[in-house]
């Protein structure tokens, strides 16, 4: 039987889980997974689903989720960004295990505080012939960009044209003349040195096996003459140091795996496993899901709300516009992955259980609005009715209405399953608290006739009477007396909602009675009828 076949069984948490035998021997060996963003700005949900995968595969093998922070490029940094990074993972429940701060038992963690780390390994490349220096000016490779254009040819620096003379680098210069170039302090950049006339076979665990053929590839610049490495040489130095098992990452770094898998080799090291996520498109129309998306059709692309330092603008939230953050994960884990089975709703420990790489989509994912939307009233309804309260009673305090946790939880059970964010439970029971201060003027034109203030002040004396103020006996007390007046029901409810509400909307209108009682219930009905008749 195969390993694919074969399932084990084990407890966790006290209860028994069935798992693949492939996954059992990864659990086996040392998974350790990293998160590694730079701190250019706030963290797109792109950016969180990939710290999410990075977590649930690590969780999932027993392993460990690391946060690297990849600031390589100093000139782009953004100084409230990385603060901002650490507080949406772990508003969204994924905290990581290593990282700035945290059990840097293999840090520094960030990358600008291991630049001798990277001057050691380049310097490495250097003696071993897998990189050389290269002196060229951004001037001269511009024109060698245009000659190439005005000759149909694209221009790439590599085996093709790095020594052929017409490029200044260590390769065609004399050990002398390099020399010289340091002391005159001219600039410099390493570039790795890409082997000819190869067929690279690659894995990657989402799209298989990929060919790339060597002479298409450039020498990719690896260290820079300010003393900081590019992402390539700086991300696979910190992978090996940080024994990472697999690098889960975006597909804008598919380009790159020849690269990275070239210096693994050049270093003679054991390369991680690859797996290249799927974007997140936009929902209308092609491409990757932008801000300008979000500004444009109303809804946050970051997690936290962020304040540019700048110029103080400040972009939504998904924490600010109301969505829980148990609901954003569920919602953004299903964006790419399919668990192979109808189920929707997850806790972090069922994605945890589910999560499978080789699940991952190929092609991106569209953001879907409304089913984000979807996702957020589903873990509305499945909370309790205590915890609304306690996150609804703010908004009631702003607004200075003074009323119990008790009267609010009962107000709650009648209107929650209308609601998609706590912010809407206001615009559903704002009638609970407040009597109407204006009647929707279509429903008044349809609702309220010239008999209808007699009826209602009839209704007001039978209402009086009711000696037990439960909605089952008004409803019975109202029902009958509208019976013996051989009138339709709707000529007395229709405009009673009217009174209580102030407009055609809201739950069971006796149940709305009862909690506002007698005298609140009469005193709204005195007050249309004084308006309207």
């Amino acid at each position: 039987m195969s390993h694919r076949q074969t399932k084990i069984l084990f407890l966790y948490n006290n209860r028994e889980v069935s798992l693949p035998l492939k996954n059992l021997l990864l659990m086996k060996t040392d998974v350790r997974v990293r998160f590694a963003p730079s701190p250019t700005g706030p963290l797109h949900i792109g950016g969180v689903r990939t710290a999410l995968y990075n977590y649930l595969f690590a969780k999932k093998h027993g392993g460990t989720f690391i946060l690297r922070i990849e600031d390589t490029d100093q000139s782009r940094l953004v100084n409230n960004a990385e603060q901002y990074i650490k507080d949406s993972i772990n508003w969204c429940g994924i905290p990581f295990d290593e990282g700035p701060g945290k059990d840097e038992k293999f840090g520094p963690y960030r990358q600008s505080e291991r630049r001798e780390i990277y001057k050691k390994h380049v310097d490495l490349l250097i003696a071993n012939g897998n990189a050389y220096y290269a002196f060229d000016t951004p001037e001269e490779l511009n024109k060698h960009r245009k000659q190439h254009e005005t000759e149909g040819k694209t221009f790439i620096y590599n085996w093709h044209n790095r020594k052929k003379g017409r490029l200044i680098n260590s390769l065609v210069l004399t050990d002398k003349e390099v020399t010289q170039k340091f002391s005159n302090g001219e600039s410099f950049v390493i570039r790795f040195k890409t082997p000819q006339n190869e067929t690279l076979t690659l894995e990657d665990e989402i799209r298989g096996c990929i060919k790339i053929d060597t002479n298409t590839l450039d020498d990719k610049i690896l260290y820079k003459s300010d003393g900081m490495p590019t992402y390539h040489l700086a991300n696979v130095v910190d992978d090996h140091l940080m024994k990472i098992s697999h690098v889960i990452r975006g597909e804008e770094w598919l380009p790159s795996l020849p690269l990275h898998v070239l210096l693994y080799r050049a270093f003679d090291w054991y390369s991680p496993k690859f797996a290249h996520l799927p974007l997140i498109l936009k929902p209308i129309g092609k491409g990757k899901l932008s801000k300008r998306d979000g500004d444009k059709m109303g809804f946050p692309v970051f997690p936290l709300a962020y304040t540019n330092e700048e110029t103080g603008d400040v972009s939504r939230g998904y924490k600010e516009d109301g969505y829980f953050a148990d609901a954003f994960i569920n919602m953004l884990s299903l964006l790419g992955w399919n668990p192979g089975t109808e189920k929707e709703i997850f806790s972090l420990e069922e994605l945890v259980f589910a999560f499978d790489i080789s699940r991952v989509n190929k092609s991106g994912a569209k953001f879907d609005l409304d089913k984000t939307n979807w996702f957020n009233q589903q873990y509305l309804q499945k909370k309790s009715n205590l915890e609304l309260v306690s996150l609804f009673m703010p908004i009631l305090k702003h607004k200075k209405i003074d009323v119990t946790e008790i009267y609010v939880e009962k107000v709650v059970t009648l209107i929650k399953e209308r609601a998609v964010f706590i912010t809407d439970f206001w615009e559903l029971s704002n009638y609970f608290f407040t009597e109407p201060l204006c009647y929707e003027e279509k429903a008044v034109k349809k609702q309220w006739k010239p008999e209808t203030g007699k009826l209602m002040n009839e209704l007001i004396n039978v209402i009086s009477e009711i000696k037990d103020f439960s909605s089952l006996t008004i409803e019975k007390v109202v029902k009958e007396w509208i019976g013996e007046k051989e009138i339709g029901f709707g000529k007395v409810m229709q405009p009673l909602r009217l009174a209580i509400v102030g407009e055609m909307k809201g739950p069971n209108i006796f149940e709305i009675i009862q909690l506002i009682g007698e005298k609140e219930t009469t005193n709204r009905i005195e007050k249309i009828i004084k308006q309207l008749s």
